[in-house]
């Protein structure tokens, strides 16, 4: 599919209309990279109203799953939606939407052809839900403005939308998906429908995009584009009759005049609009209050929605309060963790240290290990997170002295695995550990800056994905295209899914040969046969050469042994091929059963 995204997106900056996009939607192919990236997606285990979750689709064929999406764009009729509620640090429930694993395997059909016409349209400081951008993107393009040469932007307007999933006008944004180009009155109509789908127990909704849908991101960023490009329009992106050969000319002759020198950093609903002075700010508040109201039909959260000096206290974005500080003759940004993240991330902590002492298993320890780094690496963007560590740590140790003083034993760093004693080097703390795992100690972080975005990076553009990752050299392009377009139809989807994982993962040669694979002359190989109660699943798996997997099946050792002299069998070669015959249920070749099992 990536020819046609990558044309989508170029027509899309062109300024180009969309009108059969349920065709491409259709693509046996479209259909099939839908549910690689649902099958992904954790939340794919999780049932809607039906019951049923993506482990119901895998073992289908692939032709049935295309049939069914296919019925499903001629005549769509949402299933009912599932409601859930998730508690939310202040004591409210955040409401999500859960939609059946068929529609929403439909809506990521849509999501993959709707996705590169937007990303082309969308404004380059909105960071939320989109590819390849985060959080830290969206802090470190705050802290530029901040430290800005000269005098900073030390005024910021927060916005916070008040409950925006719930109230997203659906007139509204269908006119927006027809400004943006999207003129297929079938998808619309879709479109509609899925805004409409029934939630249990609470009827059809009239406004709002139920979170937890697949579409309902990109409607949401679909909905405030038009803000983002309304506030860059007031100076950032502003169009001037005089051709300035960069932006800081037109900046210069722009001050002469009285408009508000502003920009916009916005991830998902909460938006922070950067002025240099409180007059400016006020200005852009209120009509950025009187823009949301009257054109978009959302109104701002008064207790969050306020104007901050950043020279005299902090704002909270993401998860980190922001402050200007003075540095010799200037302002720089200094940001740590806002409160309510100290005290939810110590709230997990604790909870993880009593599971340890309930039932210590290797799998609670490293729980409590994956929290800690977890909480290390997001928030090591922050450039005082050693402080909130530290202060974290001297609470969190009575935790944990108390509740597994009896039981942890002193540990050194070799006790460590390897990328744990570099991530720890420098540092020469006290370690602990439990059923020989080393307890990660929390305090040993130091700041790591967030990184602007760089605008250039697009999955849909060659140059753009270069920047991404190298687009496996190691692999022949036109053998994975052949392998990628052509699949069984007598099997699984998930077998089809996961042979193209597996090719891939192996970088197209042979598990046992190590030579590189072609167009033909390989197969993909169950580890334990179907009729053995062997599955389609990826670790069941393996790809190899023909005559191998001949060799593999075969009870005639002499032909078997005259197979693998081709190829100078090293004793590592043995050892896999014949754990592969006994899985197979032959026997193996070269070893006894009870040496490979030792």
């Amino acid at each position: 599919m990536q020819s046609i995204m990558d044309d989508l997106y170029q027509q899309s900056r062109n300024g180009d209309n969309f009108y059969k996009l349920i065709e491409l939607m259709k693509k046996d192919e479209n259909i099939r990279l839908a549910y690689r990236n649902i099958k992904r997606n954790m939340g794919s285990l999780t049932a809607g109203t039906d019951g049923m979750t993506i482990n119901d689709i895998k073992v289908l064929l692939v032709d049935e799953v295309i049939e069914k999406v296919k019925r499903m764009f001629d005549w769509y009729e949402p299933q009912p939606v599932k409601r859930v509620f998730i508690p939310k640090p202040n004591g409210d429930r955040r409401p999500l939407g859960i939609p059946t694993i068929w529609d929403r395997l439909f809506q990521q059909c849509v999501l993959q052809i709707l996705e590169p016409i937007c990303e082309a349209k969308f404004h380059n400081h909105s960071y939320g839900f989109r590819p390849n951008r985060s959080t830290h993107h969206a802090l470190a393009r705050m802290k530029s403005l901040v430290n800005n040469q000269g005098n900073g932007f030390h005024y910021c307007v927060d916005i916070d939308i008040k409950s925006f999933f719930d109230n997203v006008h659906h007139g509204k944004l269908l006119k927006q998906l027809w400004t943006l180009g999207i003129r297929d009155k079938r998808l619309l109509s879709i479109i509609s429908k899925l805004l409409k789908a029934e939630i249990v127990n609470e009827g059809f909704p009239q406004k709002g995009t139920p979170q937890g849908g697949i579409l309902s991101p990109l409607l949401s960023n679909i909905v405030l584009n038009e803000l983002d490009w309304w506030v860059s329009n007031q100076w950032e992106t502003i169009k001037s009759s005089y051709p300035y050969k960069s932006n800081n000319g037109k900046y210069r002759a722009l001050r002469k005049t009285n408009l508000k020198v502003c920009f916009l950093v916005r991830y998902a609903d909460d938006a922070k609009i950067l002025c240099r002075d409180y007059v400016t700010a006020l200005k852009i508040f209120e009509a950025t209050k009187d823009f949301l109201r009257t054109r978009l039909n959302l109104e701002i959260s008064p207790k969050k929605s306020k104007i901050i000096n950043l020279r005299k206290k902090s704002s909270q974005f993401l998860g980190f309060t922001i402050k200007a500080k003075r540095k010799r003759n200037k302002h720089v940004a200094h940001s740590r963790m806002c409160p309510k993240a100290r005290k939810t991330a110590y709230e997990k902590l604790k909870k993880a240290v009593k599971d340890i002492s309930k039932k210590q298993t290797p799998e609670s320890v490293w729980h409590y290990n994956t929290i800690v780094m977890g909480i290390q690496n997001y928030y090591s963007a922050a450039t005082h997170i050693s402080y909130d560590l530290d202060h974290m740590s001297c609470h969190l140790i009575r935790t944990l002295y108390n509740r597994l003083r009896r039981d942890w034993k002193k540990a050194t760093k070799h006790d460590m695995s390897t990328v744990l004693r570099k991530r720890y080097k420098g540092y020469n703390p006290k370690l602990y550990k439990i059923k020989d795992i080393v307890l990660v100690p929390l305090y040993a972080q130091k700041h790591r800056p967030a990184i602007n975005f760089t605008q250039s990076i697009s999955n849909y553009t060659k140059e753009g994905r270069g920047k991404i990752h190298d687009t496996l050299k190691a692999i022949d392009k036109e053998t994975l295209r052949h392998v990628q377009r052509f699949y069984m139809n007598h099997r699984t989807v998930e077998y089809n899914d996961n042979r193209i994982a597996k090719f891939i993962a192996q970088y197209g040669k042979c598990a046992i040969t190590k030579r590189e694979l072609g167009l033909v002359g390989w197969h993909c190989h169950h580890k334990i046969p179907l009729e053995y109660g062997g599955k389609d699943n990826y670790d069941n798996l393996i790809i190899i050469q023909e005559d191998i997997h001949v060799a593999i099946h075969n009870d005639d050792s002499s032909r078997v042994r005259s197979i693998l002299n081709k190829y100078g069998m090293t004793e590592e070669k043995k050892v896999m091929f014949d754990k592969l015959r006994i899985s197979a249920r032959r026997s193996p070749i070269f070893f006894s059963v009870k040496k490979l099992v030792n």
